[in-house]
C-alpha cells in the first residue's frame, strides 16, 4: 500500500529492487492492480531479487466504483496469481463497508468469508483479516473483532498494532489472545504529534470546533521505533503468536517520502537488535 505511487511511476520490479536495497525481503501486496504485465514482474522480483511475495490482498466483492478482483467475481484468477506467486496467504484489508451498518452485517461478512476461507484452504492457501480499530467496538460486552472470529473459524488474523492500540487495547495482550491465528502482524508505530501552528490561529479566530479538531488529530502513523509502541515486547509477541511476517507499514508519511520511511523503520528495527528479522 505504501508503494502504489512508486508501482505506477516505474514500475512493480524497479520498486521492489529499491526496497531489497534497504534491506527488506518480503512484500505485501495491497491496493496494487493484479494485472498480468504486474503480476510478471512480482514472479521476476522473486527470481532475480530473492524477494517473498507474502501475501495478496483480496476483496470477497469488489467496492462499488473501485475496480480490482473479488473472490466473489475472480475466485480461480486469485488462486491462480496467488500460487504463480508462491503466495500462500490471502488477507482481506478492511470490513467491507456494506458491513459496518450493524452487528448482524458484520456477522453475515464473517460467515461469508468464512465459507471462502475454507474454499481456499481447499487450495492450500489461507485467508486473513486486516483489523482496524473499529473492531474493537463492544456488542453486548463482547469485541466486534472476537465476533468475525467465532463467525468464521476457518479464518486468521493479521493483527494491526497501531490500530489495535488506537482501539483502546494492548498489543501484546491482543496477540497473545489470537496466538495460534496469526499468521502476519503489521508493524507500525503509534505516535503523540505536536499541535500544529495553525491551531492557534484557529483559536484566535473564535473556531474552537477547528481548534478541537487539531486537538485530537494529534494521534499520527509513526515509522517503527518513532512513537509510544513497545516493539521490543511487540515482536517476540508476535513470533510467540505464530505470525509468519511482520511487515512495516504506515498509512500517512507526514511530509516524508516512502523511502524515508522504510529506511527509519529497518534502522530502527537493527538498532533494536532485530536484525534476523531480515
Amino acid at each position: 500500500m505504501m508503494l502504489k505511487d512508486s508501482f505506477t511511476e516505474i514500475g512493480a520490479f524497479e520498486t521492489l529492487r529499491k526496497v531489497s536495497a534497504i534491506g527488506y525481503n518480503a512484500v505485501e501486496i495491497s491496493q496494487i492492480p493484479m494485472t498480468p504485465e504486474n503480476v510478471a514482474e512480482l514472479d521476476r522480483s522473486r527470481s532475480e531479487l530473492g524477494m517473498d511475495i507474502a501475501a495478496l490482498s483480496v476483496a470477497m466483492e469488489a467496492p462499488k466504483g473501485r475496480p480490482g478482483d473479488s473472490l466473489a467475481e475472480h475466485f480461480d484468477k486469485i488462486v491462480d496469481d496467488a500460487k504463480s506467486l508462491d503466495s500462500k496467504l490471502l488477507r482481506i484489508g478492511m470490513l467491507p463497508f456494506e458491513a459496518m451498518t450493524s452487528i448482524g452485517a458484520v456477522i453475515d461478512f464473517a460467515k461469508k468469508a468464512n465459507e471462502y476461507a475454507e474454499r481456499l484452504h481447499e487450495q492450500g492457501l489461507g485467508l486473513y483479516y486486516h483489523n482496524h480499530h473499529i473492531e474493537f467496538a463492544k456488542f453486548d460486552g463482547k469485541y466486534m473483532l472476537d465476533i468475525i472470529a467465532e463467525n468464521s473459524p476457518a479464518m486468521g488474523m493479521e493483527i494491526d498494532v497501531h490500530w489495535v492500540q488506537r482501539g483502546g487495547l494492548d498489543p501484546v495482550r491482543t496477540l497473545e489472545k489470537y496466538a495460534g491465528r496469526t499468521a502476519m502482524v503489521h508493524l507500525k508505530d503509534y505516535r503523540i504529534g505536536q499541535m500544529p501552528e495553525s491551531a492557534m490561529g484557529l483559536l484566535d479566530s473564535g473556531d474552537f470546533v477547528g481548534f478541537m479538531t487539531e486537538f485530537k488529530n494529534v494521534v499520527q502513523f509513526a515509522e517503527v521505533g518513532e512513537g509510544n509502541l513497545d516493539f521490543a515486547s511487540i515482536i517476540p509477541a508476535a513470533q510467540a503468536a505464530g505470525a509468519q511476517y511482520l511487515l512495516v507499514e504506515q498509512d500517512e508519511l507526514y511530509g516524508r517520502t516512502v523511502w524515508e520511511a522504510l529506511q527509519t523503520s529497518y534502522d530502527n528495527l537493527v538498532a533494536l537488535g532485530q536484525s534476523e528479522l531480515f
